[in-house]
């Protein structure tokens, strides 16, 4: 065999194993197939770097009232979404969340989760939103890229276009190649500080707006909300202009998708109780005793 057929041969073994290697999941609600070559750990680590760094520049809101919004938002659909993972045998994933919920003084109209559940939301949401149920959609949103793996899905990604021709290149020529976790914070550093936190694909837009809506269900948000709640958020952003939406479907997309998923979202959606039973069995208290209080004064006139 000639040393161009060799070279030739192990191309094509490593191509096929850039292409095979890691592990492959199904992401929940939409059952889509997805190859990782990188770890929950690994991911896990990048991120917090990333998130402890972007904390420790932000400045939470003042507003307290507001704050605790959010905090309640967030921690009803992350309870929701742990059930629902405990539930469907994927208990061991939910090891790796650990919530922090964060309000911060930013005016642009947006809001992210990073892996492992760290969300932050800016003040300039909340007038789009309005309501906690509409806030739901968006947090459901984010929610979903964390628990689909997106930021893993596209470092994998990544990696494979960025450090292919580099492991095929190293296998030809028998040397060895630089430290995995190097080259992803490599990859990491070349978004600008931004990897976690924009940037994902259209698909995986698309798939979050699926999972988002069916979360906030879960958590007792009406998924109806979330068609009014886009349609304020493109009139907010001129269309676009929100990196929540910059790389989602067109708008009218976006509402056909969401309409044609309600139907599923609506068959988790259970409205949540108005705690009133006190308020309710004090008037009726009340009634009873002016009750009794008029038949003995009627007693008395006779």
């Amino acid at each position: 065999m000639s040393m161009k057929s060799v070279k030739l041969l192990l191309l094509s073994v490593v191509a096929a194993i850039l292409t095979s290697c890691g592990t492959t999941t199904t992401v929940p609600i939409t059952g889509r197939r997805q190859n990782l070559i990188v770890s929950d750990q690994q991911v896990l680590s990048l991120s917090n770097q990333q998130y402890q760094q972007y904390m420790q520049s932000a400045k939470k809101s003042t507003n307290a009232a507001n704050t605790a919004m959010v905090q309640r938002v967030g921690q009803r659909l992350a309870n929701a979404v742990v059930s629902y993972l405990n539930a469907n045998g994927l208990g061991a994933e939910v090891s790796q969340y650990q919530w922090e919920f964060n309000l911060v003084q930013d005016n642009q109209v947006n809001a992210f989760c990073m892996p492992g559940g760290k969300i932050v939301v800016y003040e300039g949401l909340l007038p789009v939103t309005r309501d906690e149920a509409s806030l739901a959609v968006v947090l459901g949103h984010e929610i979903a890229h964390a628990v689909a793996k997106h930021s893993a899905e596209r470092l994998s990604n990544a990696y494979k276009q960025q450090y292919g021709l580099q492991v095929i290149g190293a296998v030809a020529s028998g040397v060895g190649v630089s430290n995995e976790m190097l080259q992803l914070g490599q990859i990491v550093a070349s978004a600008g500080g931004q990897f976690f936190t924009a940037g994902f694909s259209r698909k995986q837009e698309s798939e979050a707006d699926h999972m988002g809506l069916v979360f906030a269900a879960m958590a007792g948000y009406d998924p109806k909300v979330a068609i009014s709640f886009w349609q304020r958020m493109s009139q907010a952003t001129g269309g676009g202009s929100s990196s929540l939406l910059s790389d989602h479907p067109s708008d009218a997309d976006r509402i056909k998708n969401l309409q044609g998923w309600m139907a599923e979202a609506q068959r988790y959606y259970k409205p949540a109780t108005t705690t009133t039973t006190t308020s309710t069995t004090t008037t009726t208290t009340s009634t009873k005793k002016n009750t009794k209080t008029t038949k003995k004064t009627t007693k008395k006139k006779k």
